[in-house]
C-alpha cells in the first residue's frame, strides 16, 4: 500500500461540462449490469495519461485490479487493438471494454461484510468523506487480513458504499501510517476524484520523524520499483517507475529530524523508500533501513520513545482538492497522533537537555 498517489501543482480540470460531462457518463453508464459493451473516449483532461489510470478514472464500475487484469488479457483495447497499461493517451481515442468484462477482480478477503472498526471522520457529506485513519488500521481486505479493515469499518457506517469499487477508497494509506484518507461516496465523484489523482491534483502533505539530523530538505528524484527478492518491499531501481518527493526540514534534534513530505508522484512506500535511500529511514520502520538510533547519552525520555516506537513514523497531515461536483477547494488537516506528539516531544527535550 502506497502513502502516494498526489500533486501539489496540476489543478484539477473542469468536469462540469464538455469532455468531463462525457466522461462522468460514460464512467457511470459502465456501472450498469448487462451493458453489452463497455466503452468511453477519452477527455482531454486524461490527455498525457497512462492507459491503466485512466481506465480506472473513465470506468468507475470496475476496481482497479479488474481493469489491470482486462489489459493483460487484451480485453481492454484502445481504438480496437490489445494495449500496454503503460501507454501515454493524447485524448480523443477511444477505450473498449470486451462483452462480460467482470468489474471485480477475484481477491482474498471479504469485502462485502459491514464491521465496527475504529476511525475518526473529519467530514461527511453526500459525495465523499475524509478519515483520519489510525495506525495497525489495514485499508480493505486481503491475504494478510480478511477482515477488520478500513471497507469493512465505512460499510458499517456506509452500507451504500458497498456498489462502489474498493467502498469508494480513492488511494491508500499503509497499515502503520496514520492520516487522512479520501473515500468517495457516490459513481459520479468517484470518477473524478481518482480523474483528478491520475491528473496528480490531489495534495497530500505529510509528517514524519526520521534517524539523523538532516541539514537541509530536498527534492527526491529517484525511480522505485517493486523489490527483485522480497516481493513486499519497494527499492530504488534504474528500471522502476518515476518517483519525486519534496523533503522539508520543519525541526532538527541531535539524531533525528522532524520533517514533512509532499508527493509528486505516488508509488508504494515512496516517502519511506526514499528517505531510506539518502540515509534517513523513519524512526520505527525497520523494513527499510531503521536502526534504532540514539543520541549520545540520551535522556531517558527519548530513550524509551526510540525503543518503544512501534511502527514508521509517518501521518497524513493535509488533504486538499475541489469539490468531485462544485469545484469549490476543500482542505482538511489531522494533528499529529499521540505516539508521534509524544515521540517529537521527547526528542525536543533531549536536545534542550544538551544546550
Amino acid at each position: 500500500m502506497g502513502e502516494a498517489e498526489s500533486s501539489r501543482t496540476s489543478p484539477p480540470g473542469d468536469f462540469g461540462s464538455g469532455a468531463g460531462a462525457r466522461q462522468i457518463a460514460w464512467a457511470d453508464g459502465c456501472k450498469r449490469a448487462g451493458d453489452a459493451r463497455q466503452e468511453a473516449e477519452v477527455p482531454p483532461e486524461l490527455a498525457g495519461e497512462r492507459v491503466d489510470r485512466a481506465a480506472a478514472a473513465l470506468f468507475a464500475g470496475f476496481s482497479r485490479a479488474a481493469l489491470n487484469r482486462c489489459i493483460r488479457q487484451g480485453a481492454l483495447k484502445l481504438n480496437g487493438e490489445a494495449v500496454q497499461p503503460d501507454k501515454r493517451l493524447k485524448g480523443g481515442e477511444r477505450l473498449r471494454l470486451a462483452e462480460g468484462a467482470a468489474p471485480f477482480a477475484a481477491s482474498a478477503g471479504d469485502w462485502a461484510r459491514p464491521q465496527p472498526v475504529g476511525f475518526a471522520l473529519v467530514h461527511e457529506e453526500e459525495h465523499f468523506l475524509v478519515v483520519n485513519k489510525p495506525a495497525g488500521v489495514v485499508v480493505h481486505p486481503g491475504a494478510g487480513q480478511r477482515d477488520g479493515t478500513l471497507v469493512n469499518g465505512l460499510l458499517h457506517r456506509r452500507p451504500s458504499l458497498a456498489a462502489l469499487p474498493r467502498a469508494g477508497i480513492v488511494h491508500r494509506l499503509d497499515k502503520n501510517t496514520s492520516g487522512l484518507l479520501l473515500v468517495a461516496a457516490s459513481a459520479a465523484a468517484r470518477s473524478r476524484l481518482v480523474a483528478a489523482l491520475a491528473q496528480r491534483a490531489l495534495f497530500r502533505r505529510y509528517l514524519g520523524v526520521a534517524e539523523g539530523a538532516m541539514i537541509a530538505g530536498r527534492t527526491i528524484d529517484k525511480p522505485i520499483g517493486r523489490h527483485a527478492r522480497d516481493r513486499t518491499r519497494q527499492r530504488v531501481c534504474a528500471d522502476g517507475r518515476r518517483a519525486v518527493t519534496e523533503v522539508r526540514v520543519k525541526e532538527r534534534f541531535r539524531a533525528h529530524s522532524f520533517f514533512q513530505a509532499v508527493l509528486e508522484t505516488g508509488r508504494t512506500h515512496q516517502i519511506r523508500v526514499h528517505m531510506a535511500s539518502i540515509g534517513h529511514p523513519l524512526v520505527g520502520d525497520r523494513r527499510y533501513g531503521a536502526r534504532g538510533l540514539l543520541p549520545r547519552a540520551p535522556h531517558p525520555e527519548a530513550l524509551r520513545m526510540i525503543r518503544s516506537f512501534a511502527r514508521q513514523a509517518l501521518h497524513a497531515a493535509e488533504l486538499a482538492f475541489d469539490h468531485p461536483m462544485t469545484g469549490k477547494r476543500c482542505s482538511f488537516a489531522a494533528p499529529l497522533p499521540r505516539d508521534m506528539a509524544e515521540l517529537t516531544a521527547a526528542l525536543r527535550q533531549d536536545l534542550e537537555s544538551h544546550a
